[in-house]
C-alpha cells in the first residue's frame, strides 16, 4: 500500500510538472526605434530583451489613424526581426539582421516580429 501511495505522488507530481505553462523566452539585447513625439519632435524608444517570438507593436504609432509610423529602427538584438509597416504585424516588411545597424530614417514600421532564431 505504501508503494502505491508514493507512485501516485510521484505521477501527480509529475502531472503538476507537465502542466505548469513554459515561460516566456526573450530575444537578448535593445530594438530601438525613432518616432514623432505629439511636440512635433523626434524621440526615441528602445525595448529591452524584446519578448520572443512573437509581434510587437509600437505603442507610441499602433494607431495609423493618430500618428506617423515610426523610422530608423535597430535590431541589437540576437534574433532576426521582421518590421511591419501595420500594427500588429501586417503590411509591407522588411527584414533586419541580427546586431545589425541602424536603418536609415526610410523604413517605417508600426510593429517588429522577433524570430526567435539566433
Amino acid at each position: 500500500m505504501r508503494l502505491l501511495r508514493s507512485a501516485a505522488a510521484v505521477v501527480g507530481a509529475l502531472a503538476l510538472v507537465v502542466t505548469l505553462p513554459a515561460s516566456a523566452s526573450a530575444a537578448t539585447g535593445d530594438f530601438s526605434y525613432k518616432f514623432v513625439g505629439l511636440d512635433g519632435k523626434a524621440r526615441s524608444a528602445t525595448v529591452h530583451d524584446p519578448r520572443s517570438p512573437g509581434c510587437l507593436v509600437l505603442p507610441e504609432v499602433a494607431d495609423p489613424g493618430s500618428s506617423e509610423p515610426a523610422f530608423a529602427p535597430h535590431n541589437d538584438t540576437d534574433e532576426w526581426a521582421v518590421v511591419f509597416t501595420g500594427p500588429d504585424c501586417t503590411g509591407d516588411s522588411w527584414t533586419l539582421r541580427p546586431h545589425g545597424n541602424p536603418a536609415t530614417d526610410r523604413l517605417k514600421l508600426r510593429s517588429v516580429y522577433l524570430t526567435g532564431s539566433h
